[in-house]
C-alpha cells in the first residue's frame, strides 16, 4: 500500500469516530475534523492551529511549517483539496450503495431533488445538500452520506474542462443523469460542442464502468451522448426507444402529467421542467416504485430555493427563477411567460454571468426575443445596459426597486429571471 492511500485508510478510522468535516475553522464544533484547503485569497492551514484550540480532533494540513510532532494533532498530506477528494470517494466504496450522479447546464437540482423525493417513498436515500455540487461540495456530500443508505444521489456541476470526469473519479456513480445541455459557462466551453463534452463525460464514466444513463429521448443532444452506454429513459412524444411514456396534459401554469392511466398533477411550472420530472418518473419506474408512490412524491414537491417557484403577491402571479440563468434557461422562460395566463405580462430579466465573448449578443438576442413576445420588460445589470432596446434599465437590482413595487404592477403575471449574483430575490 502506498504512502497516499496508507493515509487516507487511516484517516478514514479516524473519520469514522469523528465524523464531521468543517473547512472553516469559525464553525469548528468540539470533536470535529477540520480540513486546512486554500484558495486564492486565503490559506487555512494558519487557521489549524485556531480549529485544534476550538476543539477540533485533529487538522488536516499541507504545510510542512506545521510540525505534527509538536502538535500531534496536526495531521500532514502532500495536499489538502487532494485528500478531502479521496476521503470522500474512500467512504464512499466503504459505505457501497448505488449511488446516481447528476449534471447538465441547467435543472440539476432540481431533478436531484425531485428524484430524492421519488425514491424516498421506498428506500432510504441521501442526496447533495442544497447544490454542494462542486470539487468541495462533492467530497463534503459524500463525506455526509450514513453507511445505512439503500442509494445516494450527487450533484455535480462544472465550469472548467475536467471537472466532471474528476468529480465521476471521486463519486464513482453507477447510474447517471445529464439533464440538457444548453448554453451555460460559455466564457469556459466556448460553445455548444464544449458543454457537450464536458458534461459527456458523466456517460464516458459509465461507459467504462458498464453502468446505466437514464434518458430524454426527446433531447438530440442527449440521446447523442447515451449512444454507446446502457440506457433506460423516458419520451413525451412517443419515442420507440423510450420504456417510460408520459404526456404532457398541462391546463393551467402547473404542469400535469400522465403515466400510463395515472395523471400527476405537480407544482412546477414551465416545460422545461418536464423533463426534470421525466427522469424523475423514470428513475422511480427502474427502481421498482409503483405509480401512486410516484404521484404521490411529485404532487407532494414544492419548488423553493428561487427555482420556478409560484409566488402569489400584490395581487400578482410572479414566477421567481432567479437562483441561476444562462441563454437557454432565459429563453425557456420566456417561452413559459408567453404561455401563462393573464393580460398583463412582466419580464424582470438580470444579467447572466459567465458568457465571455458571446456576452454582448447573448443578452441581445434576449432582448429581442422580449420585445418580439411583446412582454413589458425591465433589464436589470450592466450587461442588459448595453443592449439595444427601449426598455427601462437599471443598473442594478437596488435601483430597481427604489422605483418599482410589484404591488404598482397589480395585477400581472410576471417573470423575475436572472443570475445569482444579480439578488433579484430582493425584488419580493
Amino acid at each position: 500500500m502506498d504512502k497516499t492511500k496508507k493515509e487516507i485508510k487511516e484517516l478514514h478510522e479516524i473519520f469514522l469516530k469523528h465524523p464531521k468535516i468543517t473547512t472553516n475553522s469559525k464553525n469548528v464544533s468540539e470533536g470535529d475534523i477540520f480540513v486546512a484547503l486554500k484558495g486564492e485569497r486565503f490559506d487555512g492551514n494558519r487557521f489549524a492551529q485556531e480549529a485544534l484550540d476550538r476543539g477540533a480532533h485533529i487538522a488536516v494540513v499541507d504545510d510542512k511549517k506545521l510540525n505534527p510532532l509538536k502538535e500531534k494533532r496536526f495531521f500532514l498530506v502532500e495536499d489538502t483539496l487532494q485528500t478531502l477528494q479521496d476521503l470522500g470517494g474512500y467512504h464512499r466504496n466503504y459505505i457501497g450503495m448505488p449511488l446516481i450522479g447528476i449534471t447538465g447546464s441547467n435543472g440539476k437540482t432540481t431533478t436531484k431533488e425531485l428524484v430524492n423525493a421519488v425514491l424516498s417513498q421506498k428506500y432510504h436515500t441521501q442526496a447533495t445538500y442544497k447544490n454542494l455540487n462542486n470539487h468541495i461540495g462533492v467530497p463534503l456530500s459524500l463525506l455526509d452520506f450514513h453507511d445505512d443508505i439503500d442509494i445516494g444521489i450527487i450533484e455535480m456541476g462544472s465550469n472548467h474542462f475536467g471537472e466532471i470526469q474528476r468529480l465521476t473519479e471521486i463519486a464513482n456513480p453507477d447510474f447517471g443523469i445529464v439533464t440538457s445541455i444548453g448554453k451555460a459557462h460559455l466564457e469556459f466551453f466556448k460553445d455548444i460542442n464544449g458543454v457537450k463534452k464536458e458534461k459527456g463525460a458523466l456517460f464516458e464514466y459509465l461507459r467504462k464502468k458498464e453502468g446505466i444513463g437514464f434518458v430524454n429521448f426527446d433531447d438530440e443532444h442527449i440521446r447523442e451522448i447515451s449512444n454507446e452506454i446502457s440506457n433506460f429513459g423516458f419520451s413525451f412524444s412517443d419515442n420507440p426507444k423510450a420504456q417510460i411514456q408520459l404526456k404532457d396534459i398541462s391546463t393551467s401554469p402547473e404542469l400535469k402529467i400522465q403515466l400510463n392511466n395515472t395523471e400527476i398533477q405537480t407544482h412546477l411550472t414551465g416545460k422545461y421542467n418536464l423533463s426534470n420530472i421525466g427522469y424523475a418518473i423514470t428513475v422511480g419506474k427502474f427502481f421498482n416504485l409503483s405509480n401512486q408512490q410516484i404521484k404521490q412524491a411529485l404532487e407532494n414537491y414544492v419548488p423553493k430555493d428561487m427555482r420556478s417557484q409560484i409566488i402569489e403577491q400584490d395581487g400578482n402571479l410572479v414566477v421567481l427563477d432567479a437562483y441561476n440563468a444562462n441563454p437557454t434557461s432565459m429563453l425557456a422562460a420566456l417561452e413559459n411567460l408567453e404561455k401563462l395566463q393573464g393580460k398583463r405580462k412582466i419580464a424582470i430579466l438580470g444579467d447572466m454571468f459567465e458568457l465571455g465573448k458571446n456576452t454582448a449578443q447573448e443578452h441581445q438576442k434576449i432582448v429581442d426575443l422580449a420585445k418580439q413576445k411583446g412582454f413589458e420588460t425591465y433589464l436589470i445589470g450592466e450587461n442588459f445596459k448595453q443592449t439595444k432596446s427601449d426598455f427601462k434599465k437599471y443598473i442594478n437590482t437596488s435601483e430597481f426597486i427604489s422605483h418599482h413595487k410589484l404591488s404598482d404592477f397589480s395585477p400581472a403575471t410576471i417573470l423575475i429571471k436572472g443570475s445569482r449574483g444579480m439578488k433579484l430575490e430582493e425584488i419580493t
